[in-house]
């Protein structure tokens, strides 16, 4: 057997059903984490093998080797903890099966060398293991025991107390259940942490973070003690159960005799949830007498997860709980991934740990592309061969801390794999800092790739896709062609151009910026557009919390066009509803009022408002419909349900309007807009009534997050266009 760079060659020999037994079990028995592209097999003249042999590692090509992301724990692993010996309790235990793999690794060819394992030397008994060909811990770079791997220490008003992992384990279970709050460092990154069900603990955690109301991720004991308080299905607990350990999306059962306290997930009815992935985690709980804690980011919101122990210490002095840190370090930083389940499928929503730095494998020549990604929710991408490498999770590019780690990554994935940019590929946007980060290349060629057009494309190399599609884009903002803010976009497009065939109504978009954190202002701008002053009549909940001040002030800013750009952006909207229930006025987190109005839908509703389609979308007539139900007190869960069938009937209509037009039968979904499941499942499910073909993302975000992806693949579209 021999690895290469492009794939693993077994030269075998024997009866021929018995070869074709073991080309069989390659796929039956590979490890949970593997990932088999393709078996291949030809003839070869014939040679008697005594032995099972490793040959040296070999470069057959310019194609790059690709790095593991980090894996949970295993069970084999968790049973070694169990026994006797240097690795009882040990927290750092791992095999070839799990363990850290992108968050060590410095460099390539992945041996210990060239990871933060380097300055542990193995004692023999694991120097012996890993040398082992038939051993578990056989090339195990992470390999380590007691004697010589990386330990824990329990840093309690700045004074480090080392002590066994079990005296650990108990103190922070012990403070934990006191109602303190922790600082635990974990695999890519820091975790705060606190008791799931304090609502003391929570309030505090709130005021370290500064973190008003978003919902804090929470890590239950296991499948059984969740039951208790969400709701899951076959396919949520095979993803909670999976090696990559995602926080999973789960809807609240409230039928349940326990409930999560409204605190932790701002009273909505989601709460996102993970499984112990980390040796030390199974020691925790292993103290604990709760069956969950929050275990959220180690930083200050709207900021990097934090890696070094001397920031985290600079950073958090006064922890009452203290700090459990360790002294392998981190190379990679790597936030916790986020998924759903929606119609019957994983979509990934933040990808990061267990996720990235995997390939995303296309149908295009994407060498030497580097595409930098949105502003919000960042990832950027690089390109070698016909595989495209989208980061870890950088998050939005609006502080210092975050642009360091964004451009540091860049330097980190071009030399990991091996990238000499030839092509680069940005936002059209030009006020965006991941486009102004491309003028650290100079003399490379830039490709301008409008926002839209990127998450279509983004979808389709997924999907491998090179066609002309029906794409729909739907996000909550994006810079257009004509200078104005797109965000509800029906395109007929491909791989290197598209056509802008219909959109929703442009409106003002008072305070610009501002509007996204103010939902309020998009409810008056709607207000202003339909009824005109005569809405300062209407009794609604928005006008009465805004007051009369405000609301003119912002009539004034319309009339007179001071700061108040044009949009027509779908999230727009969604904010203008939930603003006009009375769901949200001022925003605690990203997108808080779309994700209040999904939370009331019902599924028992089929109703929906008037519009108008065409070459542009209105919807007044929608708009007076909602007055007129909320007028009567008609419920909420009724007006946010019918909201969404009319979004789902306006997608619909138009892409039907559009494959008469074109004959075109392929849709394509994406935007951060499709991340609500409820719209997701409804339009997927018409279109494929009516018989088209629906694609909408699964392994890349359909969020900002996904659209470096989209951005390499135009660029790559037009390089092969142009060099014809």
């Amino acid at each position: 057997m021999r690895n290469t760079n492009e794939n693993v060659q077994i030269r075998v020999s024997g009866e021929a059903a018995d070869i074709e037994k073991f080309l069989a079990a390659l796929k039956a028995e590979a490890p949970p984490a593997s990932f088999i592209q393709d078996v291949q097999a030809e003839e070869i003249d014939f040679e008697i093998f005594k032995s099972f042999t490793i040959l040296s590692s070999d470069d057959v090509s310019d194609d790059v080797t690709e790095i593991s992301p980090d894996i949970a724990v295993c069970h084999e692993c968790l049973k070694d903890m169990e026994q006797p010996g240097n690795r009882y309790h040990y927290p750092f235990v791992n095999c070839t099966n799990c363990g850290p793999r992108f968050s060590i690794i410095s460099d390539l060819p992945y041996d210990r060398a060239k990871t933060t394992m380097q300055s542990f030397v193995m004692c023999p008994d694991c120097k012996s293991e890993y040398d082992a060909v038939l051993d578990r811990r056989f090339h195990a770079q992470p390999t380590a025991c007691a004697r010589c791997g990386p330990w824990y220490e329990l840093h309690a008003k700045n004074k480090p107390v080392e002590t066994s992992a079990d005296a650990i384990a108990s103190s922070v279970a012990g403070c934990l259940e006191q109602g303190s709050v922790m600082l635990i460092r974990g695999l890519g990154g820091m975790h705060l942490a606190c008791d799931a069900f304090s609502l003391e603990a929570v309030g505090k955690l709130r005021l370290v973070k500064k973190r008003d109301m978003k919902p804090f991720a929470v890590m239950f004991r296991d499948i059984e003690s969740l039951r208790n308080y969400a709701h899951i299905d076959d396919i949520e607990m095979a993803s909670l159960l999976s090696w990559r350990r995602p926080i999973v999306l789960l809807h609240l059962n409230h039928a349940g005799k326990k409930e999560i306290p409204e605190s932790l997930n701002a009273g909505l009815g989601l709460i996102g949830v993970m499984l112990p992935y980390m040796p030390f985690h199974y020691l925790l709980f292993g103290q604990l007498k709760t069956n969950a804690i929050v275990l959220t980011s180690g930083n200050i919101s709207s900021e990097p997860i934090l890696i070094d122990n001397r920031e985290a210490m600079e950073q958090f002095p006064d922890l009452p709980g203290g700090m459990v840190l360790h002294n392998r370090d981190i190379f990679n930083r790597t936030d916790d991934s986020v998924v759903r389940i929606i119609r019957g499928r994983e979509r990934v929503f933040r990808r990061s740990r267990g996720y990235a730095p995997a390939p995303i494998r296309t149908s295009l020549e994407t060498g030497g592309i580097l595409a930098f990604g949105a502003e919000l929710t960042n990832c950027f991408c690089v390109g070698n061969g016909q595989k495209a490498f989208l980061s870890q999770h950088i998050g939005d590019l609006r502080s210092l801390e975050t642009i360091r780690f964004y451009e540091e990554t860049i330097e980190k994935f071009l030399k990991l794999f091996r990238v000499k940019p030839s092509l680069l590929a940005v936002d059209l946007h030009p006020d965006y800092i991941s486009t102004k980060t491309a003028l650290n290349f100079p003399g490379l060629p830039v490709e301008q790739i409008q926002h839209h057009h990127a998450h279509i494309a983004a979808c389709m190399a997924e999907h491998h896709l090179d066609e002309t599609v029906l794409g729909v884009a739907f996000d909550g903002t994006g810079y257009g062609d004509d200078g104005h803010t797109w965000g509800s976009e029906f395109f007929l497009c491909d791989l290197n151009s598209y056509t802008r065939k219909s959109h929703f109504s442009y409106l003002p978009l008072p305070g610009g910026d501002m509007a996204t954190e103010e939902p309020w202002r998009m409810a008056v701008s709607w207000l202003y557009k339909v009824y005109g002053s005569d809405f300062l009549n209407l009794d609604l909940p928005v006008l009465k919390e805004i007051g009369p001040e405000k609301t003119r002030l912002l009539v004034q800013m319309i009339d007179r066009n001071i700061n108040c750009p044009l949009t027509c952006g779908a999230g727009r909207l969604f904010d203008a509803v939930a603003s006009l229930l009375g769901l949200v006025q001022t925003a605690s987190f990203q997108a808080e009022g779309p994700i209040r109005l999904e939370s009331l839908v019902l599924q028992c509703c089929a109703d929906c408002y008037g519009f108008e389609t065409g070459e542009v979308v209105t919807f007044d007539t929608m708009l007076k419909e909602i007055i007129a139900d909320f007028s009567a007190r008609v419920d909420n869960s009724i007006i946010a349900t019918k909201f969404h069938n009319t979004i789902i009937s306006v997608i619909f209509e138009s892409v039907k309007r559009l494959r008469e037009q074109s004959g075109i039968n392929k849709v394509v979904l994406s935007g951060g807009v499709f991340q609500n499941r409820y719209l997701l499942e409804g339009t997927i499910n018409v279109l494929t009534r009516h018989h088209f073909e629906v694609y909408a993302h699964e392994s890349v975000p359909s969020n900002d997050g996904g659209i470096a992806l989209g951005q390499l693949a135009i660029a790559s579209k037009r390089r092969s266009i142009t060099c014809v």
